[in-house]
């Protein structure tokens, strides 16, 4: 689907506010509101617009500790991979995972209460992934960036 300057702005409004209402949408973006409709519908149609989520402040809700965890397979055949990937994606805390090109197979972005629930994490779900040969835990100090936001 071709975006044009309208539809991109479009997204970047939404993205940075969700609950904008569709008439100061199309006010912003100097449309009809029909019009703007329209074209917020096509781009949820395209699979432009995947989500309308809520951000959640973690902090707020006594998840303070933030982990990368760098994890090698012991193989990197197919079904090692995917048994690891069904597995990953089942452990509430794991908030991200990506396979990666590098020194490690996988990166997992944790989320845990403090450094006694990322153990308890660890012991009872990460240690368990099937085919792990090696996991490296990075503990986040502070954040000093972050964006939802894609660049348009």
């Amino acid at each position: 689907m071709e975006l044009d300057t309208t539809d991109r702005h479009i997204l970047d409004l939404l993205q940075r506010d969700a609950r904008i209402s569709n008439a100061h949408l199309a006010e912003a973006v100097h449309l009809s509101a029909s019009a703007c409709h329209r074209r917020v519908q096509r781009l949820e149609e395209a699979g432009i617009i995947r989500d309308l989520v809520a951000l959640l402040d973690a902090r707020k809700l006594g998840l303070a500790t933030m982990v990368h965890v760098e994890i090698k397979l012991q193989a990197q055949a197919e079904a090692v991979m995917t048994a690891f990937e069904r597995a990953v994606q089942r452990i509430p805390d794991v908030l991200e995972c990506h396979l990666m090109a590098g020194t490690a197979d996988y990166i997992l972005k944790v989320v845990a209460e403090d450094t006694d629930d990322f153990a308890r994490i660890h012991r009872e779900h990460l240690a368990r992934l099937p085919g792990v040969a090696q996991m490296q835990s990075s503990l986040v100090l502070r954040t000093v960036f972050k964006t939802t936001a894609l660049p348009l």
